[in-house]
């Protein structure tokens, strides 16, 4: 219950916003102009109606105003006028009331000097403090003004919703490590007894939905410290020195209330390079990053703060920033692996109803390279077709619908294509199918369909059986065949290629292009990285460094991914040539049907044989199959891999070299 007479928080937050006095003052402002200028009951009337009504002996009384110029009148009948006088004519209708007899008062008002003083100042007053509320405004900081410098970092409180290692998926070994900072906080003898030293930085880093942002709020859930939140675009301000103060702010904070935590989300807005690309840097975030890195490790040797920070570009960021002693844990958050993603589902549904045939592990499998925030996507992108059909709980086929919508977009039913547009479609699509069947190395085909997705005419899906982590020549070649398979389909059907597959040549290009510059599988270049793996994040880096090779090992280049892309070529178009008949019965079913699962095209593709596996570094499109001679535990077989004749020792992969 509230004491109405005492006033509640609300009420006192109320009368604490500037915007509210301004509109205060400008109200008791406009009441005083109001009560000063007065009301008037005369009816008005022009200074020749004035003279004349004196004249003819019509007015009783009179009232002069010398201040205004005003004249108000009394008539015999009752009625009141008044009228504005010209300059100069006070004195002749006062004249002209004395010869007429009748009775007037003159009345001399002179406004106080105090209070014209307040009446020329409110406009002013009113000025500063509409700027002032502005101001405060503008640096989100209510009634506290030109508070530019003090740290906007929230401080997770004990009525925020907590979120603990169990709610998080997919990211073991990142939960693992960050579990061993919350033991440390909790029982630090254990560690101080060896002599141990808790981390002061812990970086996570990975592809964007991930996890970290989760994995940070995790660990305030169960940290039981105080836990500070802020983004680093939060440091960066239009006022120079304002960043470098809101750090020395937050970690003023923190250690005030040492063991705490501090989460910079995306720490790339004011921890990238100094001194990167042209023109130099920007002091203001190059002041910011100075002052975080004195805070992470400088003179103040005072321990109990650690910093967790996120982002997806840790190659911009600052090497002294990465260095040990200020980043001391660098915990990669990639994207999970099969199991990863069936606990993350197992996570995302709960609370919402399935049909008892769902299965996550048949979800997971169709999922791969699907980040958390795609596979909670497909969760709500489910539940929202399901609800939009009225049904009551979610299916097998509302998953794969949003599963599908995830990849490629949402179905386009608004786009018709012609017959002919359909049918060369069909035959792109299936020539993608027919080459990847083929090939023994590309991944089975879960679905090839026509229906216009996103910006697509359709697409094929080929799903892998298992999460892989490396690629051997062979993988790669037939990676590329099946990219060019429906380009191949086109030229044999229609001999005259479509636009269609511009996309699918410049994923094979990339690959291509990677084959040769980066993974060292050209036969004529060697085991040598030619360029950077990627671009420079900053421009003007490369700027005047030289060429790390010539024009004629360029040219060797490109006639090496040309040669590779022609190899995959021939095979794709070899393979829909040989099966010509199998392609136009795909082709038959995919317009009838706009859609083939895997079930139909293993009926319809019963006769087409896998073809061998590509010998390694022999440039030309022969295959011929090659055991290593090496023996293998337990007596498995080995796997396939280069001819005989190459000698394949002990890996020495992360090994140190002996002289």
């Amino acid at each position: 219950m509230v004491d109405a007479g005492r006033p509640t928080p609300e009420r006192k937050r109320f009368f604490r916003r500037p915007l509210v006095w301004i509109v205060l003052i400008a109200l008791i402002a406009v009441l005083i102009g109001s009560f000063w200028s007065g009301g008037s009951d005369y009816d008005e009337a022009t200074t020749s109606e004035v003279l004349k009504d004196i004249n003819d002996g019509n007015v009783k009384e009179a009232n002069l105003l010398d201040k205004e110029q005003l004249v108000q009148l009394t008539k015999s009948n009752g009625d009141q006028v008044e009228a504005y006088l010209p300059a100069g004519m006070m004195e002749t209708v006062a004249t002209e009331l004395e010869d007429a007899g009748v009775k007037f008062d003159t009345e001399v008002n002179e406004t106080s000097v105090f209070v014209s003083f307040l009446l020329s100042l409110l406009p002013i007053v009113l000025i500063v403090l509409l700027l002032l509320f502005f101001m405060s405004q503008m640096q989100g900081g209510g009634s506290r003004v030109l508070n530019f410098g003090k740290s906007k970092a929230k401080m997770v409180s004990k009525d925020t919703p907590k979120t603990t290692f169990d709610d998080v998926a997919g990211a073991d070994e990142a939960v693992e490590e960050l579990r061993e900072i919350k033991d440390f906080l909790e029982d630090p003898k254990k560690y101080q007894e060896l002599g141990a030293k808790i981390p002061k930085g812990v970086l996570l880093f990975g592809p964007p939905g991930t996890g970290k942002t989760l994995l940070a709020r995790a660990v305030a859930g169960e940290a039981g410290v105080p836990f500070y939140s802020i983004s680093g675009s939060d440091f960066v301000e239009m006022f120079v020195g304002v960043g470098a103060s809101r750090v020395r702010d937050l970690f003023t904070q923190a250690k005030e209330n040492a063991p705490a935590i501090v989460f910079v989300d995306e720490i790339d807005a004011v921890g990238r390079h100094r001194g990167a690309g042209m023109g130099g840097g920007h002091d203001e975030r190059e002041q910011t990053l100075n002052q975080l890195l004195v805070e992470m490790d400088g003179f103040d040797t005072r321990g109990g703060v650690i910093l967790i920070a996120a982002t997806n570009r840790p190659d911009i960021l600052d090497p002294a920033l990465l260095r040990p002693g200020r980043f001391d844990r660098q915990i990669p958050v990639d994207a999970p692996d099969k199991e990863g993603r069936q606990a993350i589902l197992s996570v995302h549904a709960k609370g919402k109803p399935f049909v008892p045939n769902v299965e996550f592990e048949t979800i997971a499998r169709r999922t791969p390279g699907f980040s958390g925030a795609d596979l909670e996507n497909v969760i709500n992108e489910a539940a929202l077709l399901t609800a939009r059909h009225n049904e009551k709980a979610i299916s097998s086929d509302a998953l794969e619908e949003a599963i599908d919508r995830v990849i490629a977009g949402p179905e386009r039913k608004g786009r018709v294509m012609g017959d002919a547009e359909k049918k060369m479609t069909a035959y792109h699509e299936a020539g993608h199918a027919l080459v990847a069947h083929a090939l023994p190395h590309a991944a089975p085909v879960h679905k090839l369909t026509i229906l216009p997705r996103g910006r697509s005419l359709g697409h094929t899906l080929v799903l892998p059986t298992e999460d892989k982590y490396t690629q051997t020549r062979s993988e790669m070649i037939d990676t590329l065949a099946y990219a060019l398979g429906g380009r191949a389909a086109e030229e044999l059907v229609y001999h005259d290629p479509t636009t269609g597959a511009s996309n699918d040549i410049e994923k094979a290009t990339k690959v291509a292009r990677a084959m040769v510059t980066e993974y060292g599988m050209s036969a004529k270049l060697g085991a040598i990285k030619y360029g950077s793996s990627g671009s420079e994040p900053f421009l003007g880096r490369e700027y005047g460094h030289q060429k790390d090779y010539s024009d004629d090992v360029a040219a060797t280049v490109d006639s090496e991914i040309r040669a590779l892309i022609e190899i995959a070529h021939d095979e794709a178009y070899a393979i829909v040539t040989e099966y010509r008949d199998v392609l136009d019965q795909m082709v038959v079913e995919l317009l009838e049907k706009e859609t083939l699962n895997q079930e139909d095209l293993e009926r319809i593709a019963t006769r087409v044989v896998k073809r061998p596996p590509m010998s390694p570094f022999n440039g030309t499109a022969s295959r011929k199959l090659g055991e290593p001679p090496v023996s293998t535990p337990n007596g498995s077989k080995p796997a396939e891999g280069p001819d005989e004749g190459i000698e394949v020792g002990p890996s020495t992969e992360g090994q140190t070299p002996q002289p």
